[in-house]
């Protein structure tokens, strides 16, 4: 290597348009010649792991096939999710750093006994790691940085006292448990590790003589211990330093004027720092820049807000370099995420269609990322977002978090369905048969309204519906979740205890009947990854209490942390990947995807610890340095041959606004045709819209089934006639085509079961109380309810809200009946009728319920139907709206109440058993009840006959109540079809 150097450092760079890693390859070979051996002597530092792959593949395609490569490490760059050097050298002597999950444990329950000391405030183990996670940034920050919290000095009134004052309590703790705590655990803060063994690194590098060659290419020295190192290597007599991009063009006025935000601030920081005037970096090859017009469009993009005004000079000139900038670069807008992912798949499919090119997605927005590998997966094209999978997304992490999280919820309906139906739980058995019993549990038990937490409820609930087959399933199960269920009962646990439960009934609940539970969920990737985590807690945990009910969420927190990437079959010419993992890498074409505010360039994080002016004083630098390396990343990107551009305009129904480099972009060529300068070769977004774009759909029309009439029911209750007369459809469907709605999962108690509480209740008070009421009756019905309720297993929510209710309305219905039974002979409740009518020859049979039918001394009966909700007025029972009523009249007239014979109707009334202030209400309807009964049983005779005919439909919604009421069927009948605006109860 020449050893010629200008002020006294060797600082050199490649251009952003020129393919980094293959171009500091060629650089080497050009200086070390063919001699393999005299290459191999070389050390080369890089910023990341894959950077150093990205290299090696880059030497490999240089020389041809396999040669002697020079020793490529890692160092990390300030925004890696870890800190890199792979120098056991010069660790030897340093303490071993501090496990994240450790550091993030051990800094939660200092928050918390500060909060409960200082504050006076109680943290739940969950709230306190949420602050936790974000103190371990601050204190990486700080110490890359190289200050101390100390220096913080006291603000001037106004500034940020309120703010101050509560920070200082904090940090004067941190300044003695933290390090104290530090030392007991003979750990070390990984910022503070990775900068001592940088420093140990650059003194052996000054002190040494080897006369090796040391190169440090792509890294823009964000760390400072980093950039004194690039400076030292800079002055080495063997040594070089080959900077990324850096652009020597800018003017000086905008290179002085350039803020944290701008993509060359870094670059600029660094040579600063080591003392290397811009003039003075040279060209690492003789390579000429290959799109010198996209980086003068990018440099004008970016330019310091300040000098934009060199822009008009730009425009006075026609912008011939700018719009020359433009050729291969494109732009699809879309609109929304969907569409976008969509487009961006159609480009990477098309890039197949073309041997040998190359293509990637790079993107921060790892949603965007999992659905262009999902729509990839159309074409069976199987690609891997590089920042992986979160574990809580894959089969072991998910099966984990569940499982804490049921327990968490006293195994209630919901989360015990999600656990049980797995695809990892099994309990010893075959996993198909185990999640066929779960369905059965789903199906027959859990359906309705949600009983009370805990396993023993859930037994008592499948003692009341008599499903002794999965009684039978489920004991030992539960069993065996019981002593992990009872750790809840705990105010404070410790974190290994829980730990070592969850991962043992993990273990049991994933074994099957041909594999054992810890080869089913540790196995692959994922199960690796699990593992890992897993070891990580429960070795951090020794010395951590907390409250059972933090623990699932701390350990999801975990598990979306974590990240799952496969090990091999990634696909050999299409990537994504993030603008980290994209440095150095060069493809035929690149998709930046997701430019929009907020996502690329992400948010300036706003720091709970300290305001701006306190990062000022401490010498920190402002959140938007992210910014900075963001938009470094983006213009080394955009300097590509070939790139597309992609936003979407909304997100989650909400518009966006353009990334900021986008805004500019289009700013700097507003007097350009820019739509037809950046439109694509296709219009992939048009393309995503009509792929999914079908042809114009006749509405559909109201489904009018006519089935046969011997498929018709000749058998209906009072009720199913009511909805026979209101929605024909909701019959075929129950009775035709034998569909049966179940009811929601972990339902609410409503309506309904408020009315079959009170029917019954009152039925058993009418059969304890036949004859004149006692003086205590009312509070013998308040007795019988409140049996009627626990043999309901009514959770005691439910029980606080209705039994109130019930007590009022009980004394009210006592009251008014009394005052009734001096006209009654006889009363039934609950009582059945049944009549066959015959209809053209063949038979007819109307049955059902009566709640009450009264025999009076005058040998009338007075039909009463109890009501919880609003009865139906006297108009509606009138016209045959609400026909149950005169139905029954009708059957009690043709003696279809079989204990009942040459009872006239006499009456029909309604009881509103309301439980409000009043208790309730008697609505006796002012109508002849012989005269209704009468009319009834001809409406019915000419209804079922107009059924008779086979071409009478069965109409969907034919005469609803209210428009706004929504049946059974409704989704069935595709009513949001065919109605007029689409809208429910709109027709």
């Amino acid at each position: 290597m020449p050893t010629a150097r200008r002020a006294d450092a060797n600082v050199f760079t490649i251009a952003a348009s020129l393919p980094f890693a293959q171009t500091l390859a060629r650089g080497m070979r050009e200086r070390f010649g063919s001699d393999p051996l005299e290459l191999s002597r070389a050390t080369i530092y890089v910023p990341t792991r894959r950077a150093t792959r990205t290299l090696s593949d880059a030497f490999a395609a240089l020389a041809g096939g396999a040669a002697l490569l020079p020793e490529i490490r890692p160092l990390g760059d300030v925004d890696e999710e870890e800190f890199l050097l792979d120098a056991d050298s010069e660790m030897l002597d340093l303490p071993p750093a501090i496990t994240p999950v450790r550091r993030r444990l051990l800094l939660a329950k200092l928050v918390r006994e500060f909060h409960e000391r200082a504050l006076e405030e109680k943290l739940t183990a969950a709230q306190a790691a949420g602050f936790a996670k974000s103190l371990a940034s601050l204190f990486d920050e700080v110490q890359t940085h190289g200050v101390k919290l100390g220096d913080l000095v006291e603000p001037e009134r106004g500034e940020y006292a309120e703010h101050w004052q509560k920070v200082k309590l904090f940090l004067s703790l941190l300044d003695t448990a933290w390090p104290a705590l530090l030392e007991s655990e003979k750990r070390q803060d990984p910022a503070l590790r990775r900068n001592l063994a940088l420093e140990a690194l650059a003194k052996r590098l000054q002190a040494g003589k080897s006369g090796k060659p040391v190169i440090a290419a792509g890294s823009t020295g964000s760390i400072p211990a980093t950039a004194d190192l690039l400076g030292v290597i800079a002055r080495l007599p063997n040594g070089a330093v080959v900077l990324p991009g850096l652009d020597r063009t800018l003017d000086e006025d905008s290179w002085n004027k350039i803020e944290e935000g701008h993509p060359q601030y870094g670059l600029r920081q660094l040579l600063l720092r080591v003392g290397v005037a811009r003039e003075d970096v040279r060209d690492w090859t003789d390579d000429a820049c290959p799109l010198p017009a996209r980086e003068t469009l990018l440099r004008e993009t970016l330019r310091p807000a300040p000098t934009t005004d060199a822009w008009r000079a730009i425009a006075d000139q026609g912008g011939g370099e700018i719009a020359k900038g433009l050729e291969g670069l494109s732009t699809v807008v879309a609109a929304g995420p969907r569409e976008e992912a969509e487009a961006i798949a159609l480009v990477l499919r098309g890039v197949l269609e073309t041997p040998k090119q190359t293509a990637a997605l790079v993107t921060p927005d790892r949603n965007l990322a999992r659905r262009v590998a999902a729509e990839l997966q159309r074409w069976d094209i199987t690609i891997d977002d590089s920042a992986g999978r979160p574990l809580a997304h894959t089969p072991p992490g998910a099966f984990l978090c569940l499982l804490a999280e049921a327990a968490d919820a006293a195994f209630a309906p919901v989360p015990l369905l999600a656990l049980l139906k797995h695809p990892l739980c099994a309990f010893g058995q075959e996993p198909s048969a185990f999640r066929a019993m779960a369905r059965a549990l789903d199906r027959d038990v859990l359906r309705g309204p949600r009983p009370d937490p805990g396993l023993d409820a859930l037994a008592k609930l499948i003692a009341r519906k008599n499903k002794e087959a999965i009684a039978q399933w489920l004991a030992p199960l539960a069993k065996m979740l019981a002593p992990f269920a009872a750790l809840w009962n705990a105010h404070d646990v410790p974190l290994r205890g829980l730990v070592d439960a969850h991962i043992a009934l993990a273990e049991k609940l994933a074994a099957a009947d041909a594999q054992d539970g810890a080869t089913r969920l540790w196995s692959g990737p994922a199960g690796d990854a699990a593992a890992r985590l897993v070891a990580e807690l429960r070795d951090a945990s020794d010395g951590i209490t907390l409250e059972p009910g933090s623990y699932p969420v701390l350990f999801r927190g975990f598990a979306m942390e974590a990240a799952v990437r496969p090990p091999f079959g990634r696909h050999p010419r299409l990537a994504i990947l993030g603008a980290q993992e994209a440095r150095m890498q060069s493809f035929d074409l690149v998709v930046l995807g997701g430019l929009n505010e907020g996502t690329w360039p992400r948010a300036a994080a706003n720091d709970p610890w300290l305001s701006r002016p306190m990062r000022r004083s401490l010498g920190l630098e402002q959140p938007e340095r992210a910014i900075g390396l963001a938009a470094h990343d983006f213009a080394t990107l955009a300097a590509g041959p070939c790139v597309i551009l992609t936003r979407a305009q909304k997100n989650e129904g909400a518009p966006t606004v353009a990334s900021r480099w986008w805004q500019r972009l289009s700013q700097l060529t507003n007097g350009l045709d820019l739509q037809k300068n950046l439109a694509a070769g296709e219009d992939y977004a048009a393309l995503a819209r009509l792929r999914d774009t079908a042809p114009a759909a006749t509405p559909v029309k109201r489904p009018a089934p006519m089935p046969p009439v011997a498929l018709r029911p000749r058998k209906l209750s009072f009720t199913e006639v009511e909805r026979w007369l209101r929605d024909p459809y909701a019959i075929y469907a129950r009775h035709v085509l034998r569909l049966r709605p179940l009811d929601p999962l972990d339902g609410t108690f409503g309506p309904r079961e408020r009315g079959t509480a009170m029917h019954k209740a009152l039925e058993k008070f009418l059969l304890q109380f036949p004859g004149a009421l006692p003086a205590d009756a009312g509070d013998a019905l308040v007795s019988i309810g409140e049996q009627v309720f626990a043999d309901m297993g009514l959770p005691k929510s439910v029980l606080a809200v209705w039994q109130p209710r019930f007590d009022s309305a009980a004394h009210w219905f006592v009251d008014y009946d009394r005052a009734r039974r001096a006209d009654i002979l006889s009363s039934h409740g609950e009582i059945d009728a049944e009549h066959a009518f015959d209809v053209n020859g063949k038979p007819f049979t109307l049955r059902g319920r009566a709640d009450r039918i009264d025999v009076l001394t005058n040998g009338t009966g007075t039909i009463i139907d109890y009501k919880t909700g609003q009865p139906p007025s006297k108009k509606q029972v009138e016209i045959l709206a609400s026909p149950q009523l005169p139905l029954e009249a009708a059957l009690l007239a043709l003696n279809g109440f079989k204990p009942l014979t040459g009872i006239t109707p006499g009456q029909l009334l309604y009881v509103h058993f309301s439980g409000r202030a009043d208790g309730g209400s008697a609505k006796p309807l002012d109508l002849d009840a012989a005269a209704m009964a009468e009319e009834a049983r001809k409406w019915l005779l000419q209804w079922v006959e107009w059924f008779d005919d086979p071409s009478t439909p069965y109409l969907s919604r034919y005469w609803p109540e209210r428009l706004t009421d929504v049946g059974d069927y409704d989704h069935l009948a595709r009513v949001r079809e065919w109605s007029v605006s689409g809208e429910e109860g709109e027709e």
